[in-house]
């Protein structure tokens, strides 16, 4: 019943700019915290960013400070994550869910198919 369905990925050259989404579904989605994570080949997956209810307080990892931003839609049930100024080590796997670290109890088992970016010349 909960679903996540990202998009926006593709082919992004460095210093370009991608705009992901994430349509939830089956969770009243204004009430919780979302989060955007990534896994490049190889690697393990890693949280990316998070964004709180409410006021919306955010947190990023380093690597993307000052690069990525995460907003969300409580209208749309819709979560983003732009992506400016893009390295070829963003190149993953970037998938979404609810719950954030300062509510990993939230975290649904239902993890969605994610939206690949690729970032190469």
């Amino acid at each position: 019943q909960v679903q996540f369905v990202e998009s926006g990925g593709g082919l992004g050259q460095p210093g370009g700019s991608l705009r992901l989404s994430c349509l939830a579904s089956g969770f009243p989605f204004s009430t919780y915290f979302m989060s955007w994570y990534r896994q490049a080949p190889g690697k393990e997956r890693e949280l990316v960013a998070w964004i709180s209810n409410g006021r919306e307080t955010t947190e990023y990892i380093d690597s993307v400070v000052g690069r990525f931003t995460i907003s969300r839609d409580d209208a749309k049930n819709t979560l983003y994550l732009q992506m400016n100024k893009l390295k070829p080590e963003d190149t993953a796997l970037y998938i979404c869910n609810r719950g954030a670290p300062p509510a990993a109890s939230s975290v649904s088992n239902s993890w969605g198919r994610g939206t690949p970016v690729i970032v190469s010349p």
